[in-house]
């Protein structure tokens, strides 16, 4: 880290009070690649010693990356690099899984598994999937990423009929049950803002109190039967939802 962050060349730094070249000093080594999303930077006390400044001037400049959103704290781990991504625009127009979302934008989809199997359902499950007394519903739970960069955090639930064993389940959903001739003709979607818990903010790697679109989503089949319940919480950082409009005659 030394290497990196030449901590002990910071008073002979010019330009500003000693948080700001501080701040400077972390935002160069993330905007030339020598420090990457993911990477933890040293205890604020060893930070102060190597640079012989304050640990309140140490916390002032940590404090303004977080703010920026170019780093976060998370709690009992440490401070950690969150490397800007790109603004995503995603079209209300079409139902497509996030994979192929993705994949169209030329990243690539993965998934951190959370949660998978077959539970009794929840009376919210068996209304809205119409599910009979004795079935089962199938969840899964995961982190998606792009580029492995995680992006949202994504709860399904499907009759276990249409998904008998979750374990089947690699990286897209959609592309397994439609190898199967299972597929969604449409959906109904409602997107609202919410603030994230601690834990989903530790997950998406974003600053504590940060704000994500959530996304509910009840799907189709041909046949009018409910396929898929879903609840997507998207970072806001990375997404518009945009909508084309006409007016009416």
């Amino acid at each position: 880290m030394t290497a990196t962050l030449p901590f002990a060349d910071l008073q002979s730094v010019r330009g500003g009070p000693l948080y700001v070249k501080l701040k400077k000093m972390i935002e160069e080594a993330v905007s030339t690649g020598r420090l990457q999303h993911g990477d933890a930077l040293p205890p604020e006390r060893d930070i102060a010693d190597a640079a012989a400044i304050s640990r309140v001037t140490v916390r002032k400049a940590i404090d303004d990356l977080v703010d920026q959103g170019l780093l976060v704290r998370r709690h009992g781990s440490g401070t950690f690099v969150v490397k800007p991504i790109p603004r995503m625009q995603q079209p209300l127009t079409r139902l497509t899984s996030f994979s192929e979302d993705m994949r169209r934008r030329g990243m690539e989809p993965g998934s951190r598994w959370l949660d998978r199997g077959l539970y009794h359902p929840s009376p919210e499950e068996t209304m809205t999937l119409g599910l009979s007394g004795v079935a089962y519903v199938a969840r899964i739970v995961r982190l998606r990423t792009a580029n492995d960069m995680p992006i949202a955090l994504e709860r399904t639930s499907l009759p276990d009929d249409l998904l008998p064993d979750p374990n089947e389940v690699e990286n897209s959903l959609y592309e397994l049950l439609s190898a199967r001739d299972i597929r969604p003709v449409r959906a109904n979607q409602r997107i609202s803002a919410v603030l994230l818990g601690d834990e989903e903010t530790e997950l998406l790697g974003v600053p504590l109190g940060s704000a994500a679109l959530r996304v509910q989503r009840i799907a189709y089949l041909s046949t009018g039967r409910v396929m898929e319940v879903s609840t997507a919480l998207y970072r806001n950082d990375a997404y518009d939802l945009v909508a084309e409009l006409t007016i009416g005659a």
